[in-house]
C-alpha cells in the first residue's frame, strides 16, 4: 500500500455504515482477544484504527473506569459508525493516522490493533511508532476475528509466503519495531499474536 491513505479512506468509507451488520457475531472473539492481552483495573490502552469501536466496550470493562481508553482511525465514516453505536461512551475517539499518533512517549499500557497490520504502508516504522507510545513492557495485540486461511478463503485468494502475518515473517518485524513475540496463534476462527514492548 502507498503512503497515499485516500484508498484506505475510500474503502473504509464505502462500508462504515454496514460495517457491524457485515460481521455480526465477531463480538466473543474480540472479548476474548482483549482478555488475553492481560489488561489491569486503571490500564491507559490504544485501539489502532479502531473502526467502528467493536474492541472499545470490552477494553473499557477491562482498565475500568479508572483507566483510558482511545480510539484512534484515520476514516472519518468508520468514527461516525462508533459513535451511533454508542461506542464513544467507552473511550475516546480520535481521528488520526496510526504512524504520526498524537499521543506522548511511554504513555500507554497497552495497543489493541484489530485488522490493522495489513493496511499499514510501513509496517516496521509503523510498530516502532506504536512502541513509541507504550511503556517499556507494556503489551501489543495484533487481531483478528478468524484465521489467515480464513480470511484468505473470504477474500477469494490464497496464503502466500510474504503475508505479514506469517509467523515467520511477523516474528522479525516485530522484534525490529521494539516488540518481542510471546504469543502466536492462528487458528480458523482466530488470529492473535500478542508482543511485549523491549527497554
Amino acid at each position: 500500500m502507498s503512503d497515499d491513505h485516500t484508498h484506505v479512506q475510500e474503502f473504509f468509507t464505502a462500508r462504515a455504515a454496514d460495517w457491524d451488520s457485515r460481521f455480526p457475531d465477531d463480538g466473543p472473539a474480540y472479548a476474548a482477544a482483549v482478555a488475553d492481552l492481560g489488561l489491569r483495573q486503571g490500564d491507559r490502552v490504544l485501539d489502532a484504527g479502531c473502526g467502528t469501536g467493536r474492541a472499545l466496550p470490552p477494553l473499557r470493562a477491562a482498565v475500568g473506569f479508572s483507566g483510558t481508553v482511545t480510539g484512534v482511525d484515520l476514516t472519518p465514516a468508520m468514527l461516525q459508525a462508533a459513535v451511533r453505536a454508542g461506542r464513544d461512551r467507552d473511550g475516546r475517539l480520535l481521528l488520526a493516522d496510526v504512524a504520526a499518533l498524537p499521543l506522548r512517549s511511554g504513555s500507554l499500557d497497552a495497543v489493541f490493533a484489530a485488522g490493522l497490520i495489513a493496511h499499514l504502508p510501513r509496517p516496521s516504522e509503523n510498530l516502532r511508532e506504536l512502541a513509541r507510545v507504550v511503556r517499556p513492557g507494556g503489551t501489543l495485540a495484533l487481531f483478528h476475528p478468524i484465521g489467515r486461511a480464513a480470511l484468505a478463503a473470504r477474500q477469494g485468494r490464497q496464503i502466500t509466503p510474504d503475508d505479514l502475518r506469517a509467523e515467520a515473517r511477523l516474528d522479525p518485524l516485530l522484534a525490529r519495531s521494539a516488540w518481542r513475540m510471546t504469543s502466536y496463534v492462528d487458528e480458523h476462527d482466530r488470529f492473535l499474536a500478542l508482543a511485549v514492548r523491549e527497554a
